[in-house]
């Protein structure tokens, strides 16, 4: 790792659709966004109890078409679905990693990818994608394997994390840290055993999940208003109240009610420490460290590239994917999603950044 610690016995869990042809030139690497997994396609089932969260760009006949590319979506390392994350057992132990896990970096996330593809025997991608978080990591890819990577498309990300979306972050990371439950990082063993006892974390969640969940929930409120576009939330929500609740006598309004949902959800499925570990790694994102600067990093990406920002993003704005498309050479413009929903446009607008992949991919490419 670039702290110079190691990860003994990391693995990364992985879903792939298609079939990889003999010399390996149709593989198409798919990177997921902060909570997101290695389920970017499919149904809801036993591991993924949600659909996949790119199911209309996947299968046949589709953007990524599986009849002629094969497919494969990491869960990013330090995540919560199946690789290598904090809640993770130590090897030769039965304790967690807990505050123990190292500190992540894009680049170190890139590693484990590429040895992923080793072992899958991918020498060369024949194009890298992903959206937020995971373009981040497809911008890594191209500066840091420059001769792995085929084809990138970078979807609503920068060049590197400002302060505002490090300020931002750091309110969400606070938030879970200042959980009670949180115990330093240490709440998985404390909480194994507060199960097998028939404790629970109380509220509505299940006596399977425990720790920082009111925390992670506080997290997940503050992002999602990011995540969407205020024109947006004012059309669908204004100031109606919640149906049967008043505001007046302690009731919420629609839109708390929303992040009340949303909130929940995740808490229900994804891991508070994994949280903490990856949105430091996306602060850290810097394409430019130790490579003379934003400018020199993104000019050795010649390979062709296609850069796309959402109209409404006011998380990730326009202007730092317009710097992206004028500093790679191998891209030519900046592509524009147009679309109300502002940084998850990237998710929900899939007609569009289909489009812009099969421009990408081309044909016969």
């Amino acid at each position: 790792m670039e702290s110079g610690r190691t990860l003994p016995g990391a693995r990364l869990a992985y879903e792939t659709w298609g079939r990889l042809a003999p010399d390996g030139s149709n593989a198409v690497l798919v990177l997921h966004a902060l909570t997101g997994d290695s389920h970017a396609a499919g149904p809801a089932g036993p591991g993924h109890p949600t659909p996949g969260w790119w199911d209309g760009l996947i299968g046949p006949g589709r953007a990524l078409d599986t009849g002629r590319w094969f497919v494969v979506a990491p869960n990013v390392l330090g995540g919560c679905q199946g690789s290598t994350g904090p809640a993770s057992t130590v090897p030769n132990g039965r304790r967690h990693w807990g505050s123990s896990f190292p500190r992540l970096t894009q680049r170190d996330q890139v590693a484990a990818e590429a040895l992923l593809a080793d072992a899958l025997g991918i020498g060369r991608w024949a194009a890298v994608v992903g959206g937020s978080m995971g373009g981040m990591r497809a911008l890594e890819w191209a500066a840091t394997c420059t001769d792995r990577v085929g084809a990138l498309a970078l979807l609503a990300c920068p060049a590197a994390a400002t302060a505002e979306q490090i300020a931002w972050a750091d309110i969400q990371t606070q938030a879970i840290r200042s959980d009670p439950g949180w115990h330093g990082g240490d709440y998985y063993d404390v909480y194994e055993a507060d199960h097998d006892t028939g404790r629970t974390g109380g509220g509505p969640y299940p006596a399977t999940y425990s720790g920082p969940y009111r925390g992670l929930g506080i997290a997940r409120r503050i992002a999602h208003v990011t995540y969407r576009s205020e024109p947006e939330l004012q059309a669908r929500f204004g100031r109606l109240p919640q149906d049967g609740e008043d505001p007046g006598q302690g009731g919420r309004y629609r839109i708390e009610s929303y992040l009340d949902h949303h909130a929940d959800k995740l808490a229900r499925r994804f891991d508070a420490g994994s949280y903490v570990v990856l949105t430091e790694a996306m602060n850290g994102h810097d394409v430019g460290r130790g490579r003379g600067g934003t400018a020199s990093a993104l000019a050795r990406i010649t390979v062709p590239t296609l850069v796309a920002g959402v109209d409404s993003d006011r998380l990730y704005p326009l202007a730092q994917q317009a710097e992206l498309a004028a500093g790679i050479p191998g891209a030519d413009r900046l592509r524009v999603v147009e679309s109300p929903y502002g940084h998850d446009g990237f998710l929900i607008e899939t007609g569009q950044v289909g489009a812009l992949l099969g421009e990408l991919l081309g044909a016969d490419g």
